[in-house]
């Protein structure tokens, strides 16, 4: 993972041309994949696969979002933002699990209503067009399954929080339009109600997967505290420090993806001014060294 430290660096612009190269490929994908299913799925008669067009259709729209968004993201510090701008990557990722959300409300919701009119003899399924339709939803799943795992390449090497949402939307995806083909392959054996049954179970995994990328973004744009585990990390990378007497207090809270960490420490009360700003900066230059997606450490110290 040490290797990958120069290219997670917020000021690195390859970082940036890297998650825009997700988002374009993402952006484009879907624009080809909402016109083809909904021109097929409407002559086709296929309930399921419109509806995956529509989800196709409300992907532009969050791509489009997350696009305008990665790119202020990318935008160095200045002035008024001396963190710089990688907070928006979160707000970005809230967009996309707000947006899955309402989409598997109205996945849900579509099923709900197609199953109710195939009971009740309002919708009849037409078979004229169903290879043409399922082949329209196995194509999805092949696309779909290619930019899963790139996308998920470049998000485990930028740790950029709306490429790894973007990643899970992907995978949502690939369940959407496999539950499409499962419906449409039940309608050959005369088993209609299995297009809508597909569509609901299909509906509940994708907001599974939005609750999931809105809480975890929403923890990182509210500065929740990491957890035990990075100040144990801490500790033992400044215990080992003999000039460091005590550590008297961690306070670590997020920045977006990153992390910022103010730390209190005790020393020598004889000790100079100058040598205590040497201690600090061992401590910040080993944290930084030891801790992936560390920002900015500031070291506090007094006589102990």
């Amino acid at each position: 993972m040490a290797d990958n430290l120069p290219e997670l660096h917020p000021g690195n612009p390859m970082r940036t041309v890297l998650v825009n190269r997700v988002v374009n490929l993402g952006l484009i994908s879907n624009i080809v994949l909402a016109v083809l299913k909904i021109v097929i799925g409407l002559a086709g008669h296929s309930r399921a696969l419109l509806a995956d067009g529509v989800n196709s259709c409300s992907d532009v729209a969050y791509y489009i979002v997350v696009k305008i968004f990665t790119a202020i993201a990318g935008k160095p510090a200045d002035k008024e933002h001396p963190f710089g701008h990688h907070q928006m990557e979160s707000i970005a990722a809230v967009v996309v699990g707000a947006f899955i959300i309402t989409t598997a409300i109205a996945i849900f919701w579509d099923s709900v209503n197609t199953a109710f009119d195939l009971v009740t003899g309002e919708y009849q399924v037409k078979s004229s067009m169903q290879v043409l339709t399922f082949a329209t939803a196995m194509f999805t799943v092949a696309l779909k399954l290619a930019l899963y795992f790139y996308t998920r390449s470049i998000a485990q090497t930028t740790k950029n929080v709306s490429a790894m949402a973007l990643m899970y939307d992907h995978r949502n995806d690939i369940f959407a339009s496999l539950g499409a083909a499962v419906g449409i392959g039940l309608g050959w054996l005369n088993i209609p109600l299995g297009d809508p049954v597909a569509g609901a179970v299909v509906a509940l995994l994708v907001l599974k997967t939005g609750v999931k990328i809105l809480r975890e973004s929403s923890d990182e744009l509210m500065d929740t505290v990491p957890g035990d585990e990075l100040e144990k990390q801490i500790r033992n990378v400044i215990s080992p420090m003999t000039d460091v007497l005590t550590v008297e207090e961690i306070n670590a809270h997020r920045f977006g993806p990153y992390l910022v960490i103010n730390i209190t420490i005790g020393v020598d009360g004889t000790m100079s001014v100058a040598n205590g700003d040497r201690i600090a900066t061992r401590i910040e230059n080993k944290l930084c060294n030891e801790i992936e997606l560390l920002q900015r450490v500031y070291v506090h110290y007094h006589p102990a």
